[in-house]
């Protein structure tokens, strides 16, 4: 498999796109403020038709130029039915305070917007990621993961040490340490993470070391790979 990224704009949102191999389809994970030119660099490197953007929640760090990539490519976008009112709203996934910092930005939906359900299989650009519905950031946030490869990509549910904040409009403390109890603790302790921010990371480093997994560990069933 082939997964490349950058962080993208301000925010320094973690986007990737993945496909089987060099100079085959792919997707695009998360493309955020400023996303275009380097998703445009990185497919013009790797030789990639992207197929869709996938989008781990609506935050607007996320999913800045999802309307623009979705649109140069004629592509869908696919997010959980709880977060695709932030594609055309993005104050609304933020405090009064915060929203006031984006001033009159407005934001549109791509043309073709398909939604996401817990426990899907996309079967996408030769790929096979499943859909694992984590909120707690926010009411829609999801995580994918390649069962075959062991990777799962967080989005702003599990970082490396950290985790996403729960303070926001649709965020919820309990209910993020509920979506890492039962999603992100019973994976193999090899499964790499690629988070929304910052360095990728394993669930074996981070059940060790992350404070919060540590608290969520009670509310876990049994896991695997041990």
């Amino acid at each position: 498999m082939l997964i490349a990224g950058f962080p993208a704009g301000a925010f320094q949102t973690n986007c990737y796109v993945v496909a089987p191999a060099a100079g085959e389809e792919c997707v695009i994970v998360d493309p955020g403020q400023d996303a275009t030119d380097g998703v445009d660099e990185l497919l013009r490197e790797h030789r990639l038709k992207p197929v869709a953007v996938l989008l781990t929640h609506g935050h607007l760090d996320h999913v800045w130029s999802v309307a623009p990539v979705c649109g140069a490519r004629d592509v869908p976008a696919w997010i959980h039915p709880d977060d695709r009112h932030l594609l055309s709203d993005p104050a609304a996934g933020w405090s009064d305070t915060s929203a006031q910092l984006f001033g009159g930005l407005t934001l549109s939906e791509p043309d073709a917007v398909r939604e996401l359900s817990d426990g899907a299989v996309l079967r996408l650009a030769g790929l096979e990621l499943v859909v694992d519905h984590t909120p707690g950031h926010t009411r829609g946030s999801v995580s994918f993961r390649s069962p075959g490869e062991e990777i799962m990509f967080s989005g702003d549910l599990l970082f490396a040490g950290s985790i996403g904040r729960s303070d926001l409009p649709g965020g919820d403390y309990a209910t993020i340490l509920r979506s890492l109890a039962t999603k992100c603790l019973p994976l193999p302790d090899d499964t790499v993470v690629l988070p929304g921010h910052g360095p990728q990371t394993t669930i074996g480093r981070e059940r060790a070391v992350n404070p919060y997994l540590k608290e969520a560990a009670p509310h876990a069933g049994p896991t695997r790979g041990i």
